[in-house]
């Protein structure tokens, strides 16, 4: 049983970091490359769908990790629980600082956005640039676990 939720575990947090480094690495590079208009629409369309998807993916791979934490002893417990404490603190960024960014920018079109639009942006980067930081290392953490079993 404990092999499964270890399975899982690194799947679900491994799946999240793949899709979360696209974005970082991929995904906005090439929406901030687009002329204003289309830049703004892609963005608010991206800002939607993820702000949907993502907050379920957080609590799911917090609640597998801190479930793995419970279920192994010694070396893997320890390495499960810094785990989620990473993970933990991701979330917690998300909510206090890049959620309320990500909901502004789900709403702007080419003809409705704030002068400091380009800011704004670039200040969600860089702290989403911090939370990726976090959740490879939980992810790094959870491997390491599944491979202690």
């Amino acid at each position: 049983m404990t092999v499964a939720l270890a399975a899982l575990t690194v799947t679900v947090v491994g799946l999240m970091v793949g899709v979360e480094l696209a974005v970082a690495a991929v995904l906005n590079p090439i929406i901030h490359g687009l002329a204003v208009g289309p830049s703004l629409e892609a963005g608010a369309h991206g800002a939607r769908m993820l702000g949907r998807l993502m907050p379920v993916w957080y609590i799911t791979s917090l609640a597998l990790t801190a479930g793995l934490a419970a279920a192994t002893g010694g070396a893997g417990g320890a390495l499960s629980l810094t785990a989620a404490a990473l993970l933990a603190v991701s979330v917690v960024l998300s909510v206090a600082v890049l959620v309320p960014i990500n909901n502004r920018t789900s709403t702007w079109t080419a003809d409705s956005h704030p002068d400091d639009w380009r800011e704004q942006r670039r200040r969600w980067d860089g702290f989403h640039l911090a939370r990726v930081a976090l959740i490879v290392g939980a992810f790094a953490l959870v491997a390491t676990t599944a491979a202690l079993l």
